[in-house]
């Protein structure tokens, strides 16, 4: 089944229009608030959803997860959220935001990327706690705080010159050869053509969940809602979804 044709499923399955309630008559705009390892598989997901629903226009804020979740406690504005750990959605649905429970759509895990050249010649996890400029997530972003996993479960002391605020900013640096190594999410190293992988041993690695849910406040709740579905029936595409050709797993 085509990727439109999963979302006009989820779609009449909620019994939703593009149509319904306050967006009937015009064009209708959903803000979604989105970790950075999202950002291609939703935009894809999203232009299924805008090519079925003329009028309907979804724009994206991708960050690391925690900083979206302050954007909103905050009081900014969107209609979704779809974060890269049940810790930072947690944050978000304990200050009463939520429209409803999260549902986990996804999982990912981890691995190490270094530049296409290997300068440093990184072959395992055990060679970044040497003398090589290592990046990391911060400790409070989801991919930080699974890259601390990976060092605690491998006994290793890493010692990072740099932590970023999202993953792709990790993802950046090693590519550009300003740092020797980094450690990302699996489906963030599959993205980049600019990187080499190092494998992560299964006993040292961690995976993390991805919850999406529609925010209380959202002007267009059956529009989220729409999305919301999206997401999930693009999930369970039993092999032909855009979350698993970007290397998601399901949850």
């Amino acid at each position: 089944m085509t990727r439109p044709g999963l979302a006009a499923l989820a779609v009449a399955a909620l019994g939703l229009s593009a149509c319904s309630g306050g967006d009937a008559g015009g064009s209708s705009e959903l803000t979604v608030f989105a970790a950075a390892s999202l950002q291609r598989p939703l935009e894809q997901i999203a232009a299924d959803v805008e090519a079925d629903h003329p009028g309907v226009t979804v724009r994206f804020s991708f960050a690391g997860s925690s900083d979206l979740a302050a954007q909103l406690v905050d009081g900014a504005p969107a209609d979704v959220l779809a974060t890269a750990d049940e810790r930072t959605m947690g944050t978000v649905q304990d200050a009463d935001l939520l429209a409803g429970s999260p549902q986990t759509f996804a999982t990912n895990s981890m691995t190490v990327v270094v530049p296409k050249d290997n300068p440093a010649t990184i072959t395992s996890l055990a060679d970044l706690e040497g003398d090589v400029d290592l990046v990391l997530c911060a400790p409070q972003v989801p991919c930080g705080a699974a890259a601390e996993r990976v060092e605690e479960a491998s006994g290793l002391t890493f010692a990072p010159v740099s932590e970023e605020a999202k993953v792709t900013d990790v993802l950046g640096k090693v590519a550009s050869g300003e740092a020797d190594a980094g450690i990302v999410y699996v489906t963030d190293a599959q993205s980049s053509d600019d990187v080499g992988t190092v494998e992560i041993p299964d006993e040292d690695n961690t995976t993390t969940t991805y919850p999406v849910a529609t925010l209380a406040d959202s002007e267009h709740r059956d529009l989220a809602d729409e999305l919301v579905a999206a997401v999930l029936a693009d999930a369970a595409g039993d092999g032909e979804g855009h979350l698993e050709a970007a290397g998601f797993a399901a949850p």
